[in-house]
């Protein structure tokens, strides 16, 4: 098979947030993101945050806190080692849980086993905690 995307992988997603700060003080603060790049002035802010891995989360400063369906994208899925833990540590950070960590099999070929969680982000964005087992 001819490998396309030579060196391909995820390099970011993007979103926009109404509360700029509060959204980029949730992702370094509370999940652990490592700034990479920032840019912008008041009103036209912009960051990439390192997921951990080299993929970026990037978030755009002037969102609407009137969520529209922008796109066909559900939710933005973290590959980790420790879904149980991460998921206490956002329910304290006062986010909504909106799916508590269980265990599932991915009915694929072969069957993949994770434990996985859901929570609503500061922008309203779902965000799944998806630890392969």
């Amino acid at each position: 098979m001819k490998e396309i995307l030579v060196g391909g992988g995820v390099h970011h997603i993007a979103m926009r947030a109404s509360d700029f700060d509060n959204t980029v003080k949730f992702y370094k603060e509370i999940l652990g993101f490592k700034e990479a790049i920032k840019w912008g002035d008041t009103g036209s802010r912009a960051i990439m945050l390192d997921i951990g891995d080299g993929a970026c989360l990037e978030i755009f400063e002037g969102g609407s806190k009137e969520r529209k369906l922008e796109g066909a994208f559900i939710h933005l899925a973290l590959r980790l080692k420790n879904c149980d833990e991460v998921i206490e540590i956002v329910r304290k950070a006062g986010r909504k849980i909106t799916t508590e960590p269980l265990d599932a099999v991915i009915k694929s070929n072969p069957p993949t086993p994770a434990r996985i969680a859901f929570f609503e982000g500061p922008e309203g964005e779902i965000v799944e905690l998806f630890e392969n087992r």
